[in-house]
């Protein structure tokens, strides 16, 4: 069994961090590394940039414990964990820029025995270009895409799959699957994740590994668009869609999903696209899944539209720029501060390009990113009285109980009947 007394994570964010921090819980010698100075300045206090339920104090303890740092640039590692973003260009092409700037940044402290495990999810293929990008930066070190089994440098791929809200005990509870580009790769990792992993790593190569992450997302997306397309069936037909999917979903084999404004976060709303840049010709229903869920928004904005229109004319003597509207949520899911790819989010800034008054109602962030503190307000729930129309985007717990007097609603999450 391989021996890891020394790890360096590069990429400290929402996988990175609670990745980092539970291995220097169990006794390793964590480098984190991040290009933001301010997470890496906070880490170093023993704060956290990200929520992240129980996250804080366990940074505290292993901060405290000189069991874990962080800092802009790698170092001399016994292994290298990436975990950084794969987002996708504007064609839905997936951008490996920042596996590619990762792999630079930790070439020149290899050295032979060294493991290299690519955690972001990725495109099938991207582990091998990783590899690539490291050979070519150091042509004095060998790697498994030529020397095979006999390989100075080992590289594997383990994709994240955890939830947000419950990241730190699915680490330790959940399966791994290992995808090693050999078996001698994918043992060492087996090696590496054991250290605190209680479910069982699952050992394939790096492709399937990589096309595991995808397809179960994928798998999530396609049943979301199902429901998603149903709501808005349900509400041409006026017929309550969660009344339905209830019971529907008493038949014994039959487990529709919760519809919503539509799909965020960087996994589900990303991943179906790594498929079908991939086999555009056969990805056919992924590709639907997704323009389904894309266009969800546009559908929501578009009920708001025609609440404006009642408030309006129940009020003749007031213009839309008299109309206040309250969005509760801004997080792409509950009880969490993730706003990546959030259709909360999206929305929220349509409606205030519309030149209304946006009340944001976000109880899991203290201010907004500097680019939309200009277009709309950030309140507190107790503000929501002055709202013409409530728009809920987000079923955080905070909303569940407080269903407003008004009756100008457009519930896209059903938790108000």
């Amino acid at each position: 069994m391989q021996q890891f007394k020394h790890i360096c994570v590069i990429g400290l964010g929402y996988i990175g961090l609670p990745t980092a921090a539970t291995f220097a819980a169990h006794g390793v010698k964590v480098t984190g590394v991040d290009v933001n100075p301010r997470a890496v300045d906070l880490i170093n206090q023993g704060k956290v940039h990200i929520v992240e339920p129980d996250l804080d104090a366990l940074v505290r303890d292993v901060v405290a414990q000189q069991k874990l740092s962080a800092q802009l640039q790698p170092c001399e590692a016994d292994a290298y964990i990436v975990a950084v973003p794969t987002p996708f260009k504007d064609n839905y092409e997936p951008d490996l820029k920042y596996i590619d700037a990762a792999a630079k940044a930790l070439a020149p402290f290899l050295k032979s025995g060294n493991l290299v495990i690519l955690e972001s999810t990725s495109p099938v293929g991207a582990t091998e270009q990783m590899a690539a990008w490291l050979s070519e930066a150091r042509s004095d070190l060998t790697f498994p895409q030529t020397h095979g089994e006999q390989a100075d440098i080992l590289i594997a791929h383990c994709p994240e799959r955890v939830l947000p809200g419950k990241v730190l005990q699915e680490l330790i509870s959940n399966d791994r699957i290992v995808g090693g580009m050999t078996p001698r790769c994918s043992q060492a990792a087996i090696d590496l994740y054991k250290i605190f992993v209680k479910g069982d790593c699952i050992e394939t190569n790096a492709r399937t590994a990589e096309m595991c992450k995808l397809t179960e997302n994928s798998f999530r997306d396609v049943n979301i668009a199902f429901a998603n397309e149903l709501s808005i069936i349900c509400d041409k037909l006026d017929i309550n869609v969660w009344e339905l999917i209830q019971l529907a979903n008493r038949h014994p084999r039959v487990n529709i999903l919760q519809p919503g404004p539509g799909v965020g976060g960087h996994c589900i709303a990303v991943d179906p696209w790594f498929i079908v840049s991939k086999t555009p010709e056969q990805a056919r229903l992924i590709r639907t899944a997704r323009e389904v869920n894309d266009s969800k928004p546009e559908w929501v904005i578009d009920q708001v539209k025609i609440k404006i229109a009642e408030f309006l004319q129940a009020n003749p003597e007031k213009n839309i720029k008299d109309v206040t509207v309250a969005c509760y949520g801004l997080a792409f899911k509950p009880d969490i501060d993730d706003l990546r790819e959030s259709p909360a989010l999206e929305i929220t800034k349509q409606l205030a390009e519309q030149g209304l008054k946006i009340l944001a109602i976000e109880p899991n962030i203290q201010e907004l990113p500097q680019n939309l503190s200009d277009k709309f307000q950030l309140v507190h729930l107790k503000e929501r009285d002055v709202a013409d129309i409530h728009v809920v985007l987000v079923d955080h717990k905070e909303f569940k109980l407080n269903k407003p007097l008004q009756t100008l609603i457009v519930d896209t999450k059903g938790i108000w009947g």
